[in-house]
C-alpha cells in the first residue's frame, strides 16, 4: 500500500506533529492564546507544504522549485502571530507565543524537508528558551522593579471620576501605558480600560483599594 518514500513522508508528518504538540503543551500550560492543537497543526502543516513542494511534481517534465512553495509559510504564518499578540489585547503577552507560532513553522519546513536532526535541535533550543530562560528573565537586573496591570473600571457617565483616577495614578507616580474609554448610554456608565506599570516598592491593594474609595467609580476588575 505504502512504498518507501510514503512511508518517509508519513513519518515526517507525525514527527512534526510530535515535535510541534510538546511546544504546544507548554505553551498551553500557560493559558496562552495558542496552545496544543495550533501548534501541531502549524508545524503538521508546514511539513506538509515542504513534502508537497519537494514530491508533489515528480513524474512530470516540468521545473520545479522546492523553496517557491514553502516560503509562503513564512510570510503566511504572520497571520497567525498577529491574531494571538492580538488576543492579549493591551499587555501584548502574545508576543511570545507569536514567535512561538513562526518557530514551529520553520521546524515544520525542516521536518518536511528531511532535515530531521536540525528539527530536532530546533525544538530542543526552544523549549529551553521558553521553560528555562522564562525563569532566568525574572532574575535579570530591572526586570522585576516594575509590576503590570491591566484594569477595568465601570464608573457613573456623570461624574468626574475618570479625570479623578488618571489624577490619582499620576499621584501615585503609577504610569498609565495605555487607556481604552467606552460609553454605554443604556447603563449611563463609562468602561475605562486602563494598562499600568506600578513600581513594585508600592502596595498594589492598596492602590486598587484608592481607585474604588474615588467618587463614582462603581466597580473595578483587576484582569492581570
Amino acid at each position: 500500500m505504502f512504498d518507501s518514500l510514503d512511508l518517509q513522508m508519513l513519518m515526517r508528518l507525525f514527527l512534526a506533529a510530535f515535535l510541534g504538540g510538546i511546544v504546544g503543551i507548554e505553551r498551553g500550560s500557560g493559558d496562552r492564546p495558542a496552545g496544543l492543537r495550533t501548534h501541531i497543526l502549524v508545524c503538521t502543516g508546514s511539513a506538509l507544504i515542504m513534502v508537497v513542494s519537494m514530491y508533489a511534481f515528480d513524474g512530470f517534465d516540468v521545473p520545479r522549485d522546492p523553496g517557491r512553495i514553502a516560503a509562503q509559510v513564512v510570510s503566511g504564518i504572520g497571520f497567525l502571530g498577529a491574531g494571538t499578540i492580538l488576543h492579549e489585547g493591551l499587555t501584548v503577552r502574545g508576543l511570545t507565543t507569536a514567535a512561538s507560532l513562526w518557530m514551529v513553522a520553520a521546524i515544520g519546513l525542516a521536518i518536511g524537508g528531511g532535515m530531521i536532526k536540525i528539527g530536532i535541535a530546533s525544538t530542543v533550543i526552544m523549549l529551553v528558551t521558553l521553560v528555562v530562560f522564562h525563569g532566568w528573565e525574572k532574575k535579570f537586573p530591572g526586570a522585576t522593579r516594575v509590576e503590570r496591570r491591566y484594569i477595568h473600571i465601570v464608573a457613573h457617565n456623570n461624574s468626574d471620576a475618570v479625570s479623578e483616577i488618571l489624577k490619582y495614578l499620576t499621584e501615585q507616580k503609577i504610569k498609565v501605558r495605555n487607556i481604552n474609554l467606552k460609553n454605554d448610554d443604556l447603563q449611563d456608565t463609562i468602561s475605562l480600560e486602563l494598562f499600568l506599570k506600578i513600581n513594585k516598592d508600592l502596595n498594589t491593594n492598596e492602590i486598587i483599594a484608592g481607585i474604588q474609595a474615588i467618587d463614582g467609580v462603581i466597580s473595578l476588575e483587576n484582569i492581570v
